[in-house]
C-alpha cells in the first residue's frame, strides 16, 4: 500500500523516522549533490515531512539548506529532552539540529499537527542548529549515537574514526584514530555495552573497537569474510550477542559475539544489490530492512540460522539508499498495525513512503 511519494530538491541517500514518542510522524531525508564543473561544490538539504499513515498522506513542512549530507540520524528516543537530529556532511563537519517545534504540535492524539501544518514553513526554523563541530578536513561519512545520547561515532574518508561527546549543545572532539585504511562507512555503537563501537570499510574490514582504552583499543578484526567493503553494521535490539553486517558483496550477514575476541558468522543472505543499510522493525525480534542498492529495497526475517526474504519493494529506479520503519501503530480498518516504511533512491530523486503487503502487516 502507498502512503505517499515526493521528489526532493537534491539527491536522497538517508531517510529517518524520529523515534521520539511525541514526533513519530517526523520523517527527516537528506540529500548529497555534486555539483560539478571548474569549482565542484557539494550541496544538501534536510527535508521534514508529516507522515499519517491512517489519512493517508505525506506532507513537507520544513527544509533547511546544508552541504552535502553523508547520512543523519536522530538522538534515541527515552533519553529525556527535545529531539536531535545529527549531520555528517561532505566538508567535514558533525551538526546538531534540535526540533523546535512546540510541545503538542506533532502529538499522534488530536489534530494540533494538522491544524498548523499549513503555517509551519513560515514560522521559523523547525531544525535550529544548536551545535557544530569541523572533525576533519576529510568527509564525514556516517555517524550513530551512543544510547544515552551523549556521545557520536563518525567515520570519516580517510578511514579514520572520531568520537564526538555532547554536553550541554556542546560538541567536542573525545578521540581519532586511524581506524581502517580507506572510506569508512559504517561506526556504529554496541547498544548493550556502550564502550564498544564497530566500524566497517571500503578495506573489507569489520572492527571492533574499546574507548575505555586511548587511543581505542582493537578487541577485533575480520578480515576474511567480507568479499567487498562494509557498508553497514548494526546491533540487535533484542538479542546482545548478536549482530549484523551489510557489504558490497551484496550478502547480509549475522554473527555470534558470545566469542567477542573471534565473532562467528552464522548465518549470510545474499539480497541482490550491495546491502547499504539494515534498520530493525521497532519492536518485532529477527525482521530487517534493507536498502539494497541495485536492487531495491527487501524486508527478511531472521529465525535462528535461518535468513529469508519475505517482501521485496522495487518501485525506485536508481540506488536504494535509505530506508526506515515508522516507529508505533495505526488504525487500519479497525484494527492497530505497524509496517509503515519510507525508502528513497539516489539519482532519481524520489523518497517513497509506504507499507508492507497485507499478508504481512503486523
Amino acid at each position: 500500500m502507498e502512503i505517499g511519494h515526493c521528489y526532493l530538491d537534491g539527491n536522497p541517500d538517508a531517510v529517518e523516522f524520529c523515534p521520539h514518542d511525541s514526533f513519530r510522524r517526523v520523517l527527516a531525508a537528506s540529500t548529497y549533490t555534486l555539483q560539478e564543473g571548474d569549482r565542484p561544490s557539494r550541496s544538501g538539504s534536510i527535508s521534514l515531512f508529516n507522515v499519517d499513515a491512517e489519512a493517508p498522506h505525506l506532507q513537507l513542512f520544513h527544509r533547511v539548506e546544508t552541504a552535502g549530507i553523508f547520512d543523519i540520524k536522530w538522538s534515541p528516543g527515552g533519553t529525556g529532552g527535545a529531539p536531535l537530529l545529527a549531520q555528517a556532511d561532505a566538508d567535514g563537519n558533525l551538526r546538531d539540529y534540535k526540533d523546535d517545534c512546540r510541545e503538542g504540535r506533532v502529538e499522534e492524539g488530536g489534530n494540533s499537527f494538522c491544524k498548523q501544518l499549513g503555517t509551519l514553513p513560515d514560522e521559523g526554523n523547525f531544525l535550529k542548529e544548536v551545535s557544530g563541530e569541523q572533525v576533519s578536513s576529510s568527509m564525514c561519512l556516517c555517524l550513530d549515537w551512543n544510547p544515552s545520547a551523549t556521545s557520536i561515532s563518525v567515520g570519516l574518508s580517510d578511514g579514520s574514526l572520531s568520537i564526538i561527546s555532547l554536553m550541554e549543545s556542546k560538541l567536542d572532539i573525545q578521540q581519532e584514530w586511524k581506524a581502517h585504511e580507506f572510506e569508512l562507512w559504517a561506526a556504529s555503537f554496541d547498544i548493550h555495552q556502550p564502550q564498544l563501537v564497530y566500524s566497517g570499510s571500503d578495506d573489507c574490514k569489520f572492527s571492533c573497537w574499546d574507548l575505555r582504552d586511548c587511543p581505542s583499543n582493537l578487541v577485533f578484526q575480520n578480515s576474511k569474510i567480507h568479499k567487498m567493503g562494509v557498508c553497514c553494521i548494526t546491533k540487535s535490539p533484542c538479542d546482545p550477542h548478536t549482530l549484523f553486517t551489510g557489504s558490497y558483496d551484496e550478502y547480509l550477514r549475522v554473527w555470534d559475539l558470545r566469542s567477542l575476541s573471534k565473532p562467528v558468522n552464522e548465518t549470510s543472505i545474499c539480497l541482490g544489490g550491495g546491502v547499504w543499510r539494515i534498520k530493525h522493525h521497532p519492536f518485532i525480534p529477527g525482521l530487517l530492512l534493507a536498502a539494497c542498492m541495485h536492487n531495491g529495497f527487501a524486508v527478511v526475517k531472521i529465525e535462528g540460522e535461518k535468513a529469508e526474504v519475505v517482501e521485496t519493494y522495487n518501485k525506485h529506479g536508481s540506488l536504494a539508499y535509505g530506508a526506515d520503519w515508522q516507529r508505533g501503530q495505526f488504525c487500519l480498518e479497525g484494527k492497530r498495525k505497524s509496517g509503515v516504511i519510507a525508502t528513497c533512491s539516489f539519482y532519481d530523486r524520489l523518497l517513497r513512503v509506504w507499507m508492507l503487503g497485507s499478508g504481512l502487516v503486523i
